[in-house]
């Protein structure tokens, strides 16, 4: 049986903390749309792969705390404070996440919105 919309972006949030960046692309469709709204989307998997890559680059550890969860259908919201400690500097960023799920239970689209200013003023 597979997993419901909820479970999947919950295991998705989990897997970050794994650091791996092979297991984080697992849950993507090959159309895949990624977009932290402050900046511009990637779109298909190779491209998402690229940016994640680079987005985990230094990274020591990373934590997804969802807060709160909201469901329609195939779409999951979910309010976090995404935490993570890279090149010596830690990080706890609050984010409002949408994510898009096929029938299959893969992620087609995800997006982020959080405050760029906040994330910016932490790596200083």
């Amino acid at each position: 049986m597979a997993m419901q919309p909820e479970q999947v972006v919950s295991e998705f949030c989990k897997a970050w903390s794994r650091l791996d960046v092979p297991q984080i692309m697992s849950f993507f469709t090959e159309d895949a749309v990624y977009h932290n709204i402050p900046m511009k989307p990637a779109v298909g998997k190779a491209s998402i792969n690229e940016v994640i890559a680079g987005l985990l680059k230094g990274v020591k550890s990373i934590e997804f705390k969802i807060l709160h969860t909201a469901t329609a259908g195939h779409v999951v919201m979910n309010e976090r404070v995404d935490s993570f400690e890279a090149n010596g500097k830690k990080v706890a960023l609050p984010v409002m996440g949408v994510f898009e799920l096929t029938a299959d239970g893969k992620i087609k689209g995800w997006r982020d919105y959080f405050d760029l200013e906040m994330y910016m003023k932490q790596l200083r």
